[in-house]
């Protein structure tokens, strides 16, 4: 049950006497303390999330998140997109598509890669991060290729010059040895995305890399899904797919990375968790300071007819007003840090020099939600042992040498 009196005499005791400079200054600390560790734990999760997203935009969302398949890895194409892939919940688009291991000579050098055989006329997020040269120009039979300025700034190539294309997968015995599947291509453009995928990607016409890879001419890899969530995946995997069709998604290729990042952010969290909890010791301490101070004053209010269940408030308000005010005042300051963050840090002097010359920050309404409430919640649960001391003290004791 609420008591208002209980609530004034708590807000009272916050703001102490004046002769109380001991005790008030320890419970202003106790309160810059949670509100400096949410203001760190906002800010720093803020650049968290912005990094994480950089990585499902700039990797994930050029990269086959999901690829449906055939045993051995060869499905017959059709004309029309199956109608059960379009039908999967956080699909957005279905594309063919023919990939394989390759690897790649110029003059100059030799890298590996990834090749995508992809069909000019589907979707292709890679198309917005094109530099040089379009995607519509991969025509079948022409033999062009795609790659990233990264890659081609590995190899000395320029658009126009000629490369050559090796499958090992697709190799053949010959009088000489095995020898890999192999053509000289045309490149014709260039790629940034801003990650490695620019050093490991290569996009042509899928009619070209099914060739290369020796399929029949009426046989793809599988079928590309695109979603709206890359991280959907895990759900996906779990839905039986029909006519025994086999999933694979981004996973099994940048899985260690994003559980790396997911690890990253949890640690990162916990340990400025940690602050908020040194400050809620803190009001401990400030509070048992102020129950020592306050027995005469707590006894004088239990003969005047106080409850204990009312003296527990007092002392509850008073601890858990500090970690409200704390909370709210690193939540709202953690969100006015992180969105200027970048010109703070140029006010500094700290440049960052990678994505875009800026640091990416995405702030999560939700999130920042649950660092406050976790705050408060945590500062409620340190004020209960003192305020349980409070009410225990008994009236004829604490007056006996008043």
């Amino acid at each position: 049950m609420f008591h208002p009196v209980s609530f004034f005499i708590g807000l009272r005791y916050l703001r102490g006497r004046s002769g109380d400079r001991f005790s008030r200054f320890v419970s202003y600390m106790s309160t810059a303390g949670i509100t400096i560790g949410v203001l760190s734990l906002v800010t720093v999760l803020s650049v968290m999330n912005g990094f994480e997203q950089q990585l499902k935009d700039r990797i994930l969302g050029v990269l086959p998140q999901a690829v449906i398949s055939q045993d051995d890895g060869r499905m017959p194409v059709s004309d029309t997109i199956p109608q059960s892939l379009q039908q999967l919940p956080h699909v957005t688009h279905v594309t063919p598509i023919t990939r394989g291991e390759a690897v790649l000579q110029s003059a100059s050098s030799l890298a590996a890669g990834n090749m995508i055989g992809i069909d000019p006329s589907y979707y292709e997020p890679i198309a917005m991060d094109m530099t040089v040269g379009k995607l519509d120009n991969l025509i079948s039979g022409s033999y062009r290729v795609v790659i990233g300025q990264a890659l081609a700034n590995q190899l000395g190539v320029q658009v126009g010059d000629k490369i050559r294309l090796m499958v090992t997968s697709a190799s053949q015995y010959t009088p000489l040895g095995r020898i890999p599947s192999q053509r000289n291509f045309t490149i014709e453009g260039f790629f940034d995305t801003g990650s490695d995928v620019d050093k490991q990607l290569i996009l042509t016409n899928i009619q070209d890399a099914g060739k290369l890879l020796r399929y029949k001419a009426d046989q793809i890899t599988g079928w590309r899904l695109f979603l709206d969530d890359p991280f959907a995946v895990t759900e996906l995997a779990q839905v039986s797919m029909p006519n025994d069709w086999q999933w694979s998604d981004w996973r099994e290729q940048r899985g260690e990375l994003f559980q790396a990042v997911k690890m990253e952010k949890n640690m990162m969290g916990l340990m400025l968790g940690l602050i908020i909890g040194v400050a809620a010791f803190n009001i401990i301490s400030a509070l048992i300071m102020v129950v020592m101070e306050k027995q005469a004053e707590v006894a004088i209010l239990k003969t005047q007819g106080m409850t204990n269940r009312q003296v527990l408030m007092v002392f509850m308000v008073q601890g858990a007003s500090s970690g409200v005010i704390g909370a709210v005042s690193g939540g709202v300051l953690g969100i006015l840090l992180a969105s200027n963050l970048n010109t703070v840090m140029s006010v500094f002097g700290v440049q960052y020099l990678m994505a875009g010359g800026s640091l990416p920050i995405v702030i999560e309404p939700l999130q920042v939600m649950f660092v406050i409430l976790g705050a408060i919640l945590l500062s409620l649960i340190a004020t209960i042992f003192p305020s349980y001391r409070a009410a225990s003290v008994r009236p004829a004791e604490a007056l006996r040498y008043e």
